[in-house]
């Protein structure tokens, strides 16, 4: 696996695979990778002849008090991991390279991002367009994989996608979870052993809304009262947002009819984590 770190070098390899008639395909992160990444770059593998992951935490994305500085990093590690799914390149630039002096330039898309995230995470998503973007355009992927753990931020990449032309084909990959039914994430690793059991009502809360569902309850203030309490029953869980929206805008709706996304993201201590389903069928 070759290592680049240099964005004008990662174009010129990139330029010359399309040249050669190779597909590339890529898997953005910010690092610490776990089950889930590694199965987006798996699913990488099969899409393209060559593969790309890039490895790069995002100022642009945290705000001053969020977990920038904290944020879990061990490249040494996640390149070892790369090397083994047999990806052929793993693109870590400086932020320098991605942000040079002077720079001024933010990609932001409109309605899709207003709620949930977006909400309580103002300039999450501007960050995440804009560095999405600059990725594509040093990567030029003609497909890149997404994990469906961060469904607005899939939507909002498929949204940028269409609204710009990019010539990308963006790939949606179910949530990963560990055997306890957590959505493995990179966050996981601040919970302490007292906050993971308190952790796991997220997903349980999905499943009960799920049997619901199925049993045929449609009203969204009555699932989410249902999903509210299972969560915060017992303490130690601060909700920040649990909310039923349609799939494609992203918007609440008021009775689940048709495919339906539940979202949660929810305190743990000090740790904010997010999980999500779709009720009513496949999006």
């Amino acid at each position: 696996m070759r290592i680049v770190e240099n964005v004008a070098e990662m174009r010129r390899l990139a330029e010359a695979w399309r040249a050669e008639g190779e597909k590339i395909a890529f898997v953005p992160t910010m690092g610490f990778l776990h089950e889930g990444h590694l199965s987006l770059l798996r699913t990488a593998r099969g899409l393209g002849t060559k593969s790309v992951i890039s490895i790069f935490v995002n100022p642009a994305q945290f705000a001053p008090t969020e977990d920038f500085a904290s944020y879990p990093r061990d490249l040494r590690r996640d390149l070892d991991l790369s090397a083994k799914i047999g990806t052929d390149i793993a693109f870590t630039p400086s932020a320098e390279q991605m942000y040079p002096e002077g720079f001024q330039t933010c990609v932001e898309v409109g309605r899709v991002t207003k709620n949930l995230c977006g909400a309580s995470r103002p300039i999450f998503f501007r960050g995440v367009a804009t560095v999405v973007t600059k990725l594509f355009n040093a990567v030029k992927p003609h497909a890149a994989v997404f994990g469906q753990k961060d469904f607005q931020q899939l939507v909002t990449i498929r949204r940028m996608v269409k609204d710009l032309n990019m010539d990308v084909e963006i790939v949606g990959h179910p949530i990963v979870r560990e055997e306890d039914g957590l959505a493995m994430s990179s966050r996981n690793t601040y919970l302490t052993p007292d906050e993971r059991p308190i952790a796991l009502r997220l997903s349980r809360s999905l499943e009960l809304a799920r049997q619901l569902v199925n049993a045929g309850q449609k009203d969204a203030g009555a699932i989410l009262k249902a999903v509210s309490d299972r969560i915060s029953e017992g303490g130690g869980a601060v909700i920040d947002y649990a909310r039923l929206c349609n799939t494609e805008t992203i918007e609440d709706v008021e009775i689940v009819d048709g495919p339906t996304l539940l979202a949660l993201a929810v305190w743990v201590g000090k740790t904010r984590l997010i999980d999500n389903c779709v009720l009513g069928g496949e999006p």
